[in-house]
């Protein structure tokens, strides 16, 4: 089991390729250009345009569970800084129009070619069963995955029984990170429009200024998370945008917050949604009769809920690759993935791990869990612009674990 040397190096040679041609949220049409490829090549059944961009292989065996593989394709609108021999230099045009820079700064590029190099390895394999291996889209906007079942997916390819995938994240390369049980957030992105009434800047007692209810706004939210949610419980609330005029002595018309709500529990989620809400109806009203405000949901995606007993069978697969010892709990994870949503549509378990990508002469020496934690937290981590997993052994690793986890639900359960 595994790759031989040659599919190494061509793996190797496709992950450099895919870094270097980073591709936004739905425009991923070179990179599902790849993947297409290699799976026909391979002689998978393949499905391409599944929600604009989206690839998927099936490769059947006869009876058996339906294992479904995936991985995200899409980059991120982050100019690099890495410094790599094969760092991006590509810049797309984003949702807006702007001219913007484009990087894998996720580590997606490695996600695609760990599921290149399973799709090979399992099809020169001996199981019974069926195999599906999904490139989605747009995972960073939360929409892909939704976009693949409103396509019609499981009416184009068979319905998993599982859906298996992994992360890669700032732990050491060889460490795979697995939690029973809720173990990524939902996550919301709201648009807030606080409308108010312009004028000029030396009459403010002839306006309603939205700039002032923004600022109101961004405060009072600040106590939904420290007042209203249980010691207990865990929710993450950010304003991490505020835009509202475009010059000194003009009060203008409207201001806009961007905010983004993680948390893991049903309960927590409603109370966190209910008081923004409650907040930014009550500030607007608390400024002047005609003031309002709009909340919209511009992304949204479950919390990635991994099934117990799916994590118990697949759990020894995972350690026969990286070792005992070396499956760890990484903690609850703040950070948000579209995953579980292909999971919920066709009823299946979902197991998804995160997969170390750190090169391991930063964690010499270290064998406590904390210190690991640490150790990476010190790292740059996803999303920045320094951010790239170092290619091998996390290459190999990403591979083995995909192959030996799928091949856990093609036999007896232990």
């Amino acid at each position: 089991m595994g790759a031989d040397a040659s599919l190494t190096k061509r793996l190797e040679d496709v992950y450099r390729d895919l870094h270097a041609h980073p591709e936004l949220s739905f425009a991923e049409k070179r990179t599902a250009g790849v993947a297409a490829v290699w799976l026909r090549t391979l002689g998978y059944e393949v499905e391409t345009g599944v929600a604009v961009t989206g690839v998927v292989g099936v490769l059947r065996r006869g009876p058996g569970p339906v294992v479904l593989l995936r991985a995200d394709m899409d980059a991120l609108p982050v100019e690099e800084s890495t410094g790599l021999s094969y760092a991006s230099d590509r810049r797309a045009r984003g949702p807006d129009g702007d001219d913007v820079p484009v990087m894998h700064a996720c580590g997606h590029d490695m996600h695609v070619t760990c599921l290149m190099g399973a799709a090979a390895v399992l099809a020169a394999t001996s199981w019974t069963g069926t195999l599906v291996v999904l490139f989605q889209p747009a995972e960073e906007v939360a929409r892909g995955a939704t976009a693949m079942i409103a396509s019609g997916l499981y009416e184009r390819v068979p319905t998993p029984d599982v859906v298996l995938g992994q992360h890669v994240a700032p732990l050491p390369a060889g460490i795979v990170g697995l939690r029973s049980g809720p173990a990524f957030a939902a996550t919301d992105s709201l648009r807030v429009t606080l409308i108010g009434r312009g004028g000029h800047g030396s009459r403010p007692e002839a306006t309603i200024d939205p700039v002032v209810m923004a600022a109101a706004t961004v405060m009072r939210l600040q106590t939904v998370v420290s007042r209203e949610i249980a010691a207990p419980d865990t929710a993450v609330l950010t304003v991490g945008a505020v835009s509202a005029g475009t010059t000194a002595n003009v009060i203008p018309e409207r201001a806009e917050l961007l905010l983004n709500v993680r948390t893991y529990d049903p309960a927590v989620h409603a109370t966190v949604l209910g008081a923004i809400a409650r907040i930014v109806a009550s500030e607007a009203a608390a400024s002047g009769e005609g003031a309002h405000a709009v909340v919209e949901t511009i992304e949204s995606a479950p919390a990635v809920v991994n099934d117990p007993a799916a994590v118990e069978r697949t759990l020894p697969a995972l350690e026969s690759v990286v070792g005992p010892g070396h499956v760890i709990d990484p903690g609850v994870v703040t950070g948000s993935e579209d995953v579980g949503v292909l999971a919920e549509a066709a009823g299946a378990s979902c197991v998804y791990w995160l997969l170390g990508g750190a090169d391991p002469a930063t964690f010499a020496g270290s064998s406590d869990p904390d210190d690991v934690r640490r150790r990476a937290a010190s790292l740059p981590s996803n999303h920045s612009p320094a951010y790239a997993p170092t290619i091998q052994p996390t290459l190999t690793t990403g591979v083995d674990c995909l192959v030996a986890a799928a091949l856990a639900w093609w036999e007896p359960p232990r």
